[in-house]
């Protein structure tokens, strides 16, 4: 996109100087100006150097709001300042610190009344600029003579208020903030005490003033904020007259519309809004005393809301796990319990059957198709003179077997094989037969052949936990017979 080739930048330019003091120069030879660079601008007298700080059409609003003319008067700008011009004009700026303390010297010779804030230089050194501020008229014809014998130069004196003088310090106000004077406040308007009032602020003169010993110049920012505010506020010259005696006005509250009475006597205050307090005011105009300074309307109980949505909540679950509170009872009462689910809730589901008469489970089925043999209730009813007499075992063809056909055997063979002998079990007696499921006795072992001589020694009753999946020592020498 292209720039409209008839557009024309404005030629007028706005330079800072020392102290935020700024003026406006006419940019006549079209330099190629950038905000902050260093410029040589024509003075009388002579030349002097400032900064860009404003330029184009911003700088024909600053002119109307200053209610500055674009005529001849405008002086214009010479060239952008070299190396050289800036060496010069800093030479020239480390002569102002010692003629200002010179110049206070020579003040206090003269026992004049009046307080010097700052000394300007001009950069072709042919000018000074003396800044001070006094409350009285100051007589200083003798002063401007001793000043041109001791500097050299064309001297000139500038009243400026204490305002003024506090933007040109320069510092930081009571909000943490740099002065507004310094900064960015050009135009310095009157400030009173009224300010203060309507703000309801305390006139405590350490609070309202600033570092120039003036009120401050925010004081004026709000206060068309607040007028705005105070025109729905009743004033109020009497006190209200109330049954109870005469309310006195303590506080207003502009935002909130509240304002604060107290009686008499007493040190609570008690907020009325401002739609009462004009009820008040007419009806003492008519020579009729209220009752009290607030309405009290009686409002009807609500139930809190939190409250309802809880006891709702709970009545929910209570239908919720009313079924699953019913199956409980169900488990614990049995066929019973059973007859009474089916008689309360009937739209549930199906009618459950009773236990006794349901269909047995596939455990149930398995256990009653292939029943075990009771081989151990036959023997036990036989006696022990009935059962066949059970050989003596050897070391070797207990290994055998339960290596091979007889694993269940090996638990109880490791105790013989780690003592080293074979006992006989010792004869026992008939237990009594179980309900239920009951095991198959134990078939009596085969004799080995070259063990009929032996006799059958009882086995010692050892606990078989200790020899559960453990092997037996190869190391240990076995005795066999």
């Amino acid at each position: 996109m292209e720039l409209p080739v008839s557009f024309e930048e404005f030629d007028i330019v706005e330079i800072r100087f020392k102290g935020g003091r700024k003026d406006f120069y006419r940019n006549t030879n079209r330099l190629d100006l950038t905000t902050g660079d260093a410029v040589v601008v024509d003075v009388p007298n002579g030349h002097h150097i400032g900064f860009v700080s404003l330029k184009g059409e911003l700088v024909r609003l600053q002119m109307l709001k200053k209610k500055v003319e674009n005529n001849e008067e405008i002086r214009s700008i010479y060239r952008i300042a070299t190396e050289q011009d800036m060496a010069k004009f800093n030479e020239v700026r480390d002569l102002e610190g010692g003629a200002m303390y010179r110049s206070r010297e020579i003040i206090q010779q003269l026992n004049l009344r009046m307080k010097l804030s700052d000394v300007e230089y001009q950069a072709d050194k042919s000018k000074a600029t003396f800044y001070y501020s006094a409350d009285d008229r100051v007589d200083f014809r003798d002063l401007i003579k001793k000043l041109a014998e001791e500097f050299k130069v064309r001297i000139e004196m500038r009243q400026i208020s204490l305002r003024h003088e506090a933007g040109r310090l320069g510092g930081i106000g009571s909000c943490g903030r740099e002065l507004c004077c310094s900064t960015w406040l050009t135009d310095f308007k009157s400030v009173s005490t009224t300010a203060a009032r309507y703000q309801n602020l305390s006139l405590n003169p350490s609070k309202l003033s600033g570092q120039c010993g003036r009120l401050k110049c925010c004081l004026n920012y709000e206060l068309e904020t607040y007028m705005e505010a105070l025109k729905d506020i009743p004033t109020v010259n009497r006190p209200l007259q109330t049954q109870h005696g005469e309310a006195f006005l303590q506080k207003t509250d502009i935002f909130k519309k509240m304002m604060w009475f107290g009686f008499k006597g007493d040190n609570n205050w008690y907020p009325v809004p401002v739609e009462r307090v004009q009820e008040i005011l007419e009806l003492n105009a008519k020579g009729v005393a209220v009752e009290s300074l607030t309405v009290v309307v009686e409002e009807e109980p609500k139930q809190n809301e939190f409250v309802a949505q809880v006891e709702g909540s709970l009545e929910r679950l209570d239908d919720k796990y009313k079924a699953k509170k019913k199956k409980k009872k169900k488990k614990k009462g049995g066929q019973a319990g059973d007859a009474a689910v089916a008689e309360t809730a009937p739209a549930q589901g199906p009618e459950r059957k009773p236990r006794s008469e349901m269909e047995p489970r596939e455990g149930e089925q398995r256990r009653n198709r292939n029943p075990r043999p009771d081989n151990r209730n036959r023997n036990r009813e036989a006696g022990p003179e009935n059962r066949e007499p059970r050989p003596a075992r050897d070391h070797r063809g207990n290994r055998e077997r339960a290596e091979g056909n007889r694993p269940e055997q090996a638990n109880r063979e490791r105790g013989n094989r780690e003592r080293g002998e074979n006992r006989p079990k010792p004869n026992r007696e008939p237990r009594p037969p179980r309900e239920g499921n009951e095991r198959p006795p134990q078939q009596p072992q085969a004799q080995q052949p070259g063990q009929e001589g032996q006799q059958q020694q009882p086995k010692k009753q050892r606990s078989r936990k200790p020899f559960r999946n453990r092997k037996p020592d190869q190391n240990k020498p076995s005795t066999d017979a």
